[in-house]
């Protein structure tokens, strides 16, 4: 998930950039051959709902609704009880009748007493001490009720951990806007403009107290704190002093600063929080021309997308007459002094880890884990914990055609260290086994291991690497090099705490924001039309993503292989069968999956939350509710595609795939739609179920305007003529009872 900014005039979303030319099989190719199977829905009700809209700016409407649907219970027993929400494009947030949804935490607002309230007109310099921009993912992490320690059943104290993925391009948080943005400038930037966009970015913890039913933020609380692109870093893991992670500000390699593109998330068992670096490359620039460079140099550049055409995405090197301070420098990857000591060259070796920060200790140095290797990591979720066994965390590299990973630690989990804060994680993150998926023609699948033991790895002719840190921060060229299978930009992720089954999302797989598709031939995971190169097919395809999931070997996370199916396809309810290959209806019809998270005081409830760019005309992003089955229980499908573009092939194509007959309400409806412009991102809950903490992201960022309110897309959450700010949502029930169920 990532705003789109510009490049030579045209809207680009960087997920959506190709940078693997591997010959690696591509997830279509490999289910073109393979007997895929997926979740079979119940059959249910259809009828359209009541829906309730509460909070800041919010309103209320009502509808017909058949009543005996209102609680529908699944096969596993979980019943959904709220009404399905519809669709909808207004500028506001709309949950189910019955909830109540109100802003917690909005971009700007302070973090401490003594700080002044959000202006909200582009004036506030100081975002080190207030939230940041762009709310992501998040965790509530319970605490015991001195307020001096982790508690995971602690319902009254918390602390909110916050990803703020970017600063918002469209320059909101400036009085004017941005000055000459945007990464296809060489012209000096204000300081003071950068240095704001820096503070913008990156985490957020901010203490949480229970006030009723609800939260409200404590400012007085010393835990309230940012971590930003500016704050110190340590390198933890095999790339600690590592060659490659020296720089002018860390000689030896052990430390970086900042944090940035903070997306997806995960948390340990020892109450720490884990944040995921997703699209870092594009904040750096190179200069030299490429043959001033060494093939393996050149190599990993351009296999994360770093250039030598732009000068980033924000223009951070350029600083006019500050440009020679480290501060703004680190932006600049170019070999300009005698050694990689005396210049940038390797920052951004530095970016693209999952970093861990220790919430109740303010003042721990954050670390990134190495160990879990250097991509565009959406996330780090974990697997069920069991003493005397390794830790699991599995990730995704959100981009087209890039791999779905999982870590596995070498030291067995010892609950006695469910306190050990990043003493812990030094211990269970800093050594392990990085593996990246193979998914098989036959429905099975492989964990491919990125180490030097690897023959694949170790000989691999196209990138000669030195040692297993090498490895790792090059993991996307050694997965490349294993033979791990090509996917549809992997999201987030989740383990059904029911059943062990392993969840991630693939968002889309198109090359830009104007919908043109890919050169990808139809096969039965893709069994719907793509845009031709030009984008003049009308018949876009694969723009609205689908669900995959497995199942490790023996239930075991550790396991080297798995079996696989198709959980779910978006789609709109009324385009035919052959896109819709759910079923869906009007209830619960989505398009680009992206967030997606398990409950865990009710164990089989899945939500999934949306980023899409394709249906916007219908309804605003949105999320679900769904009680899914289990890997397997899927059936088969025939669907025949007329008038194939010819880059697919041409001609009449008829296909098999399996999903389930039909996508009902009674296991999956839509909870929730956002305000105009937005995306829904970053769901957590309080333990005993009764409350969940919605993001919403990027109100209003097609506005055609920072200062002209009449041209803004969005006024939410403020309303009036205020400019749009993304912020964190508390939904709880009316009656008090459990959220959804």
């Amino acid at each position: 998930m990532s705003k789109n900014y510009k490049v030579t005039g045209e809207a680009v979303d960087p997920d959506n950039v190709i940078h693997n030319n591997s010959a690696n099989d591509s997830f279509e190719s490999v289910l073109a051959r393979a007997r895929v199977s997926r979740r079979g829905f119940l059959k249910g009700s259809s009828s359209l709902a009541a829906a309730s809209m509460l909070g800041v700016g919010l309103a209320f409407l009502t509808d017909t609704v058949n009543q005996e649907d209102q609680v529908a219970t699944a096969a596993s027993g979980l019943g959904l009880s709220f009404i399905p929400v519809a669709k909808s494009i207004t500028d506001t947030l709309t949950v189910p009748a019955g909830y109540t949804a109100k802003v917690l935490l909005a971009t700007g607002d302070p973090l401490k007493i003594n700080v002044t309230p959000y202006k909200n007109n582009g004036t506030d310099n100081d975002f080190d001490v207030r939230v940041g921009d762009h709310h992501d993912a998040m965790q509530y992490f319970g605490m015991n009720r001195a307020g001096k320690g982790w508690d995971p059943n602690g319902s009254d104290l918390a602390l909110l951990c916050i990803n703020h993925e970017v600063c918002d391009d469209s320059g909101f948080v400036h009085p004017n806007g941005p000055t000459d943005y945007g990464p296809e400038s060489t012209n000096p930037r204000p300081p003071v403009e950068i240095d704001k966009e820096v503070a913008a970015h990156g985490v957020t913890i901010v203490e949480i107290t229970k006030q009723g039913s609800s939260y409200e933020v404590n400012r007085s609380s010393r835990y309230n704190r940012r971590v930003t692109a500016a704050t110190g870093f340590e390198i933890a893991g095999p790339a600690r002093r590592s060659l490659m992670m020296a720089t002018a500000f860390s000689a030896s390699g052990e430390k970086t600063r900042g944090t940035l593109n903070n997306c997806g998330h995960g948390y340990t068992p020892w109450g720490t929080y884990l944040s995921g670096e997703e699209n870092w490359a594009g904040y750096f620039h190179r200069r030299e021309d490429d043959t001033a460079l060494t093939a393996k140099e050149l190599a990993a550049f351009k296999r994360y997308g770093i250039g030598n055409a732009t000068s980033g995405r924000y223009n951070w090197s350029r600083a006019g007459a500050a440009d020679g301070t480290d501060l703004y420098r680190r932006w600049d990857a170019s070999q300009t002094g005698s050694s990689a000591s005396r210049d940038f060259r390797n920052v951004a070796n530095g970016f693209g880890w999952v970093v861990e920060i220790d919430p109740f200790n303010p003042n721990a140095t954050p670390k990134k884990r190495t160990s879990i290797g250097r991509f565009a990591h959406e996330g780090c979720w974990p697997a069920k914990v069991l003493a005397g066994k390794p830790l699991v965390f599995y990730t995704g590299d959100d981009a087209r055609n890039e791999y779905t990973y999982k870590f596995v630690s070498t030291a067995v989990w010892n609950p006695k260290d469910a306190t050990g804060g990043l003493s812990a994680g030094d211990k269970y993150l800093d050594a392990g086994t990085l593996y990246a998926a193979k998914f098989n023609d036959d429905g099975t699948g492989e964990w491919l291991p990125l180490k030097m033991s690897n023959p694949n790895v170790a000989n691999y002719t196209a990138y000669d690497f030195a040692d297993e840190a090498d490895i790792l921060i090059n993991a996307r060229i050694a997965a490349d090099a294993a033979g791990a299978t090509k996917m549809d930009r992997p999201e987030w992720g989740g383990v059904n705490p029911a059943n062990g089954d392993v969840y991630q999302t693939l968002t889309n797989n198109v090359s830009s924001s104007n919908g043109r598709g890919v050169k990808t031939p139809l096969d039965a995971a893709n069994p719907r039309y793509y845009a031709d190169e030009n984008g003049t097919n009308t018949n876009q395809g694969n723009v609205n993503g689908h669900i995959i999931r497995w199942r490790e070997s023996g239930s075991n996370p550790a396991a080297t292989s798995f079996i696989w199916d198709i959980y779910l396809f978006g789609a709109q309810a009324n385009t035919g069968a052959d896109v819709n290959l759910s079923g869906l209806t009007d209830e619960n019809d989505f398009s680009s999956p992206d967030g997606l998270w398990f409950s865990e005081s009710v164990p089989g409830l899945l939500w999934i939350q949306t980023d899409d760019g394709f249906y916007t005309d219908a309804t605003n992003c949105m999320m679900l509710a769904a009680l899914p089955g289990s890997v397997g229980d899927g059936g088969t499908k025939m669907v025949t595609n007329k008038s194939v573009p010819t880059n697919a092939g041409g001609g009449d194509q008829t296909l098999m795939t399996h999903v389930g007959q039909s996508a009902s309400p009674t296991v999956l409806r839509r909870f929730l739609v956002g305000p105009r412009d937005c995306e829904i991102t970053g769901i957590t809950e309080s333990p005993d179920g009764k409350v969940i903490f919605v993001n919403i992201q990027h109100p209003g960022e097609s506005s055609a305007s920072v200062t002209d309110p009449t041209q803004f897309t969005s006024h939410w959450p403020d309303g009036g003529n205020a400019r749009p700010r993304s912020a964190t949502v508390v939904v709880t029930r009316n009656d008090g009872g459990k959220i959804a169920i």
